[in-house]
């Protein structure tokens, strides 16, 4: 499933050519994808301007000139591509409809941007933009990693006394917004800290070098256009380039890149989700 940084990535490449632009036209495809569309969502789309797009989370919030707001969710094989750029960012043509286009907008400066989405596990809604926070799938996340209320002293209240390990609570949408499998393996190993150590167990001093880390993997992996491992496509219809950068997600059996480690990247499996960590230079 996309992570924050895949979805900010589609964020930047959806918002030069639909912020400040008119939806001129929208074709719904099917009645639902993960869950049904909401009622006239093309209708109440149709002539509205796309005054921001914004994330929270995994999600993309694009606020509307009518008071509401799209939220998008990719899903787990959702893209969403543009097509007839005018900004002449070398995008093709509007290709011929594909089997799984299940929301195409075309906006008034010539774009268009394709829903695409195989799986069906993606979802969009309508809601209103001024209690957005207060939509049933975002009133209880916690704060966003790259955000100023992100910090040291945040993070060690929100563990103190927390038996759960440090991965599943890292996890945990309700304690951090947006961090995925991928990247909270890869911060968990740049940290040097096991995913099995109990939450409540590691020290202020770790925690304080744990933040900062995780923002340095987040932006190198939006900076890198997000990680693309089987579906994930930028805005572009390029892959991401992350997967490259990785040091042990996805690398069981492999020596260790720590310099002078001589051990080797495990896997383990922890709340039904993968970890990947060098039981040698992480405790």
């Amino acid at each position: 499933m996309p992570e924050l940084p895949e979805v900010e990535t589609v964020r930047r490449g959806l918002a030069p050519v639909m912020e400040g632009a008119k939806i001129a036209a929208v074709a719904v495809n099917r009645p639902d994808l993960r869950w049904p569309f909401p009622e006239n969502m093309a209708a109440r789309l149709t002539g509205t301007t796309v005054i921001a797009l914004r994330r929270r989370s995994k999600y993309i919030l694009c606020d509307l000139s009518s008071g509401e707001s799209l939220l998008i969710h990719l899903g787990m094989s959702g893209s969403m591509l543009i097509t007839g750029d005018p900004l002449g960012n070398f995008a093709p043509d509007h290709p011929a409809p594909k089997k799984h286009d299940h929301v195409v907008f075309d906006m008034d400066n010539g774009a268009r941007i394709t829903f695409n989405d195989p799986r069906r596990f993606g979802a969009m809604d309508l809601l209103d933009t001024a209690t957005a926070e207060a939509h049933k799938l975002l009133a209880a996340l916690g704060p966003e990693p790259l955000g100023n209320t992100f910090d040291e002293t945040y993070l060690a209240a929100a563990l103190k006394g927390r038996k759960s390990p440090i991965k599943s609570a890292l996890l945990d949408q309700r304690i951090i917004a947006g961090l995925g499998n991928i990247y909270v393996c890869e911060a968990l190993y740049r940290a040097r800290i096991s995913p099995k150590r109990l939450s409540g167990q590691v020290s202020a001093r770790r925690l304080a070098a744990l933040v900062p880390i995780i923002r340095d993997v987040l932006q190198e992996a939006i900076e890198a256009g997000g990680s693309s491992l089987k579906d994930f496509r930028q805005t572009s219809g390029e892959l991401g380039y992350f997967q490259h950068r990785f040091a042990v997600y996805d690398h069981e059996g492999d020596s260790c890149p720590t310099p002078d480690c001589t051990g080797t990247i495990a896997r383990i499996v922890q709340s039904g989700r993968s970890s990947f960590y060098c039981a040698q230079c992480q405790r």
